[in-house]
């Protein structure tokens, strides 16, 4: 069955907006985009088709539940909101959109949903991980960042900006931001979930990330067993694909190109 270039999916009883860019997945890989905790489809901008172009992948991208025009979520998220992503609804996604080989692209909070799921399922259509500014546990300068988002988001124009890209502007932003605020989050912690990837990684941060330092890529350094690749790109903070476009997608593309060369899964799929 073909994916059409846009529209709604019905996963676990959620109605999620999704963009698909490129050629179908039983005619090339496909590279499974995963937004950050304030992101989704529309905020990817034309990354995807710039993906698209420079892979010759298919490039699916989709807002989570809460997200964009995709269903609401009951607030209080729950603590393991990212967990249960991994485990539940994007193992139904793949599946439902006929994913056969390809790599998982996560962004932020779409990073940890990536190492997650990789972590936690032997799943050998997945042939690597490109986790740009991920975040494995947490940190003081990021909680920091988050309080500094509450902030202008109640009193400055962050809320008029975000409601350009979110049907309930208030769900997405309460939902991501009431979690990381809430004091039991400071214990949240997938490090563990890093010693059982195996696949590729390449890790993809801005030098000046207001959400994570680089003892966030220290730790995938260490706990992994698999190969751990890294681009720290100076003069840009937690959105590289937007504040160095050009470094990124080239790191990303190159990464890309050869993890799917190195896997003779792609050729038998």
């Amino acid at each position: 069955m073909a994916v059409a270039e846009g529209g709604f999916l019905d996963i676990g009883g959620q109605r999620l907006e999704y963009r698909f860019v490129g050629s179908q997945p039983d005619q090339a890989p496909t590279l499974v985009l995963l937004h950050e905790g304030l992101g989704c489809v529309g905020l990817w901008n034309d990354f995807p088709e710039k993906l698209a172009a420079a892979t010759d992948a298919g490039v699916f991208v989709y807002s989570r539940a809460g997200y964009g025009k995709s269903s609401p979520v009951s607030l209080p998220r729950p603590l393991s909101y990212m967990h249960d992503e991994a485990r539940e609804i994007l193992p139904k996604l793949l599946d439902a959109i006929g994913f056969r080989c390809g790599l998982l692209i996560g962004h932020s909070d779409g990073a940890s949903i990536a190492a997650i799921y990789a972590g936690s399922h032997q799943d050998h259509r997945v042939g690597g991980l490109v986790l740009i500014a991920p975040h494995f546990f947490t940190e003081d300068p990021g909680i920091a960042s988050i309080v500094e988002a509450r902030k202008v988001y109640e009193t400055g124009d962050l809320r008029a900006r975000l409601a350009r890209w979110h049907d309930d502007v208030d769900n997405a932003f309460k939902g991501w931001n009431g979690a990381w605020l809430d004091p039991r989050f400071r214990r949240w912690d997938i490090t563990e979930f890093l010693a059982y990837i195996r696949v590729p990684v390449l890790i993809v941060q801005g030098e000046d990330d207001q959400y994570g330092t680089v003892k966030q890529i220290e730790v995938a350094q260490r706990e992994c067993y698999c190969p751990v690749e890294v681009t720290l790109l100076p003069g840009a903070r937690h959105w590289p694909q937007r504040e160095a476009p050009e470094p990124t997608l080239r790191a990303i593309s190159d990464f890309v190109a050869r993890a799917l060369r190195a896997n003779e899964w792609v050729k038998a799929a």
